[in-house]
């Protein structure tokens, strides 16, 4: 019979537990039965000593334990990692077509405190709480048993280990490493650099989200006065792109957008943007490192051509750049000396992304945080040609979606915009969502058409 340490609950609490939450607060627990040391497994009981759940203990963190099993468990070994790894590369395999992806997500994979990414042959950790980094030995064996990579490197240099009583840990854990990986996602070719970049190397929960833009890309010749017709000169060359001068126009992306992606980061929108038929892409970031490894992504592909690439603060730039086409309508308008210069350049863009780093890291954030993402959608959507599209997202936790969408409102209010939701998103497959753990659904991607009022 097992006898493991209980933890039992308070009496008057939420039943998160029940509805499937796999976190046990400090504030929920009324006492430990037995002696348990940090990491070891618990069960966990009712206030009346019905078991719940087998989770691991640690008494430093405010969330105490972290549930691992609905069934009794003795040991967190290496046999119980190889079936939890097991069931995660069979739900990979079957919803995520890319070899590169999201192995394992915490929590959603019934695997808390482990991330896993796969890029080419290598796989990528996070070791983020104490009871999966005493087991970290057992840990390294499943995952070359289960997916054979060629190497397994750490990026565990994340703050939220010194909540677990941790120190911050990277280096290779096993095999060949190569700093420098080129991976694979939706049919193109990206560098990840899994030492220096940021989290484990690459965002793959935006690789839905990054192809639901294709519709976004073409359509846009029309608007410019080129049509297909018959071919003016040789009628048995079928239908040609024509422009309002009668010329056939040669540019193959005659027909696509004019698109801003800004916090780029290393420029994935961008190359989808290129993919699906863009015309010309601006690829801004604030960082140097960032729009270099853009550039040599861009380089793989070969979209040098349509790409321009940015350093600078999004918010600035935007500013500047609405600035420039208040300038420019205060002139039509007249009664403005026109021989002066503009004082900034101003340019507009049929489509524009917005892909910002999380504003809101804690509850405390989150006024400031709603400003942030009323103040950048705000300035974007100002931006965008009319009729077209606004691409933007929160991978903020602590913003609700109903709190960023509200936010958006408010800014299209200001801006005298109507908006259209064309698409609402979240995260990709290979980082799936459990219900009743609302702290996974921190992702949230909509794609708006602008209309002015």
């Amino acid at each position: 019979m097992n006898q493991q340490p209980k933890v039992v609950l308070i009496k008057a609490r939420k039943k998160r537990i029940e509805q499937g939450h796999p976190w046990v607060f400090a504030s929920e627990i009324d006492k430990l039965e037995g002696s348990a040391e940090a990491g070891q497994l618990v069960d966990v009981v009712t206030h009346q000593g019905k078991y719940l759940a087998t989770g691991y203990w640690n008494p430093s963190s405010q969330i105490t334990v972290r549930i691992v099993s609905y069934s009794p468990l003795e040991k967190l070994d290496k046999a119980f990692l190889i079936a939890k790894l097991q069931q995660c590369k069979e739900h990979r395999n079957r919803f995520v077509s890319d070899r590169d992806c999201r192995l394992v997500y915490g929590e959603a994979d019934f695997l808390p405190g482990l991330i896993v990414d796969r890029f080419g042959d290598v796989l990528v950790v996070q070791i983020l709480t104490l009871g999966m980094d005493i087991v970290r030995n057992d840990l390294i064996e499943a995952l070359v048993e289960v997916f054979k990579p060629q190497g397994i490197y750490e990026r565990s240099d994340v703050s939220v280990r010194q909540l677990e009583g941790l120190e911050e840990r990277t280096g290779v854990l096993y095999g060949d490493c190569p700093p420098i990986i080129e991976i694979e996602e939706n049919g193109l070719k990206l560098e990840v650099d899994i030492v220096d970049g940021q989290k484990t190397g690459y965002f793959f929960d935006q690789r839905e989200n990054r192809a639901a833009t294709a519709p976004l890309m073409r359509g846009w010749g029309e608007r410019s006065g080129i049509k297909l017709q018959t071919h003016p000169e040789d009628q048995s060359a079928g239908l040609v792109p024509v422009n309002a001068n009668g010329k056939v126009v040669t540019f193959p992306y005659w027909d696509g957008a004019t698109v801003l992606e800004c916090f780029a980061h290393t420029g994935s929108f961008t190359l989808h943007a290129c993919k699906y038929g863009a015309k010309k892409v601006t690829c801004l970031d604030v960082s140097e490192h960032a729009i270099n490894t853009a550039k040599r992504n861009v380089d793989r592909n070969g979209f040098s051509d349509r790409v321009e690439f940015v350093v600078a603060d999004a918010f600035d730039y935007l500013r500047t750049q609405v600035k420039g086409l208040d300038e420019r309508k205060k002139r039509a308008a007249g009664g403005v000396d026109t021989s002066q210069k503009l004082e900034s350049t101003s340019r507009t863009w049929d489509v524009v992304i917005l892909d910002p780093p999380a504003f809101a890291k804690s509850k405390h954030a989150i006024a400031g945080a709603s400003r942030g993402y009323k103040d950048i959608n705000l300035q974007g959507m100002k931006l965008v040609n009319e009729g077209g599209y606004l691409v933007t997202a929160s991978c903020s936790y602590h913003m609700s979606p109903e709190l960023f969408l509200e936010s958006i409102q408010e800014a299209a209010s200001d801006a005298g915009k109507l908006l259209r939701l064309v698409e609402w998103r979240a995260a990709g497959k290979d980082h799936p969502q459990r219900l009743g753990v609302k702290e996974g659904h921190y992702l949230k991607f909509a794609i708006f058409e602008v209309r002015s009022k």
